[in-house]
């Protein structure tokens, strides 16, 4: 029997798609015929749409093959899911990291497994970093500190599909660190939906800036660690301490910024302004100044006129972003931004199309100023990355896993290209 898991979505789905690939094959056994899970996204409509589509596909390549669908998609739409005649079982996003419940489904002789089996998400109260043990050796492994979220931006549907906010025990996070490092992975990244929110729940209210320093003390033989992406607004001093202190936490950080311009941003729910935005990145490379800022950004969003979208592109050289993520705005049923008055499509696409294009700017410009420069990097499997997350092309092949220094000698416009 085999395993396969289509994973659409951010690095947490990934994180989760390899314990759910374990549990699977633990719970499946002697079964016969193989098992596809596809772990959705609901980010926007799109991704959504891109996950039908994959099922589809799926169901006619694989016709002998029990098709699983979970992820934030499936949790919001169970129903939607269901109803589609590929589809086996439809398996909610607490429930898919609980090996009684892949049992339930894929255990040989298990009679009457569940079509659906998703419950209450808002009802979970509690997370835990997903085990280690037994994953395959990774150049960069994945940690889960926190899982959720309690706010709600308009535009967001997530919150629905992954429940409250929830944190996982600093002890069980350094635990599965080294863990992980033992493992092989030479970095870790600590991961979540909304990471900056970390320790509201815990006993004494730690902040992420504490775990980071936790993780930084209590696993020495960690050579590198690295954050998803965080809410600038919520970044607590501590944190931002281990970003000037700490040369093993890692100067690159991606930003949940969304939009430039003040109304906007007030109308999709965010809690910081353009001037909070410009600020925090001043700051960040003030005390980090070989730091790398990226950013999400929205285009599109309902109501935003040309000077609107205007100031998001201005944004982008004003924070000296360089890796940018845009997404055309895409009403998500359910939002209150799906009832705004909506841009129209084919603005939305060239709004997206210049904020690309700048995006695009910003990255040759960083591209450019890396030549001739020495820089670390951890050796994947196809590339490597430096300390910045900036993705090198190496001419003389290296251990997976390894850390080396390498001259830059030049870039490609997507990558840089080591000597």
């Amino acid at each position: 029997m085999s395993v396969e898991v289509v994973t659409f979505g951010c690095r947490l789905n990934a994180a989760e798609s390899e314990t759910m690939k374990r549990h699977a094959l633990a719970a499946a056994g002697g079964r016969a015929g193989p098992v596809v899970i596809v772990n959705t996204c609901a980010v926007t409509a799109e991704a959504t749409r891109q996950a039908r589509q994959t099922i589809r596909r799926l169901g006619r390549e694989n016709p002998d093959a029990t098709i699983i669908v979970t992820g934030c998609a499936a949790q919001v739409e169970p129903a939607a899911f269901s109803a589609m005649p590929e589809v086996g079982h439809v398996i909610g996003n607490a429930e898919k990291m609980r090996g009684d419940a892949w049992r339930s489904l894929l255990a040989p002789g298990q009679a009457e497994a569940p079509r659906t089996l998703v419950g209450d998400i808002m009802e979970v109260r509690e997370t835990a970093p997903h085990l280690v043990d037994g994953y395959a050796v990774k150049a960069r492994a994945f940690i889960q500190v926190q899982n959720g979220c309690d706010h709600r931006c308009t535009f967001c549907i997530i919150p629905y599909g992954r429940g409250p906010s929830r944190s996982a025990p600093m002890g069980l996070v350094v635990d599965e660190v080294r863990k992980a490092v033992a493992l092989g992975a030479a970095e870790v990244v600590l991961s979540g939906v909304d990471i900056t929110s970390y320790g509201d729940d815990l006993p004494g209210r730690p902040r992420l800036g504490t775990l980071v320093r936790q993780v930084l003390k209590h696993a020495p033989e960690l050579p590198r660690l690295r954050l998803s992406s965080i809410d600038s607004v919520e970044a607590d001093p501590d944190l931002m301490a281990a970003l000037a202190e700490e040369p093993r936490l890692m100067p690159h950080l991606h930003l949940s910024l969304q939009a430039g311009d003040d109304m906007i941003l007030k109308r999709m729910k965010r809690r910081h302004s353009r001037a909070d935005a410009i600020t925090f990145c001043a700051e960040a490379r003030r005390l980090r100044p070989d730091v790398v800022i990226g950013a999400d950004i929205i285009a599109g969003f309902p109501t935003e006129t040309g000077p609107m979208f205007q100031r998001s592109l201005d944004l982008v050289a004003e924070c000296g972003l360089t890796h940018l993520h845009v997404f055309p705005f895409s009403p998500r049923p359910g939002t209150p931004a799906a009832r705004m008055p909506q841009v129209s499509p084919a603005e939305i696409k060239e709004r997206a199309r210049r904020l690309r294009a700048a995006g695009d700017i910003a990255l040759q410009a960083h591209l450019d100023s890396e030549v001739g420069q020495r820089r670390r990097v951890l050796v994947e499997r196809k590339q490597a990355r430096t300390e910045a997350f900036t993705p090198v092309r190496l001419r003389t092949p290296a251990p997976y896993g390894a850390i080396i220094d390498v001259m830059i000698a030049g870039h490609d416009g997507r990558a840089l290209i080591a000597t």
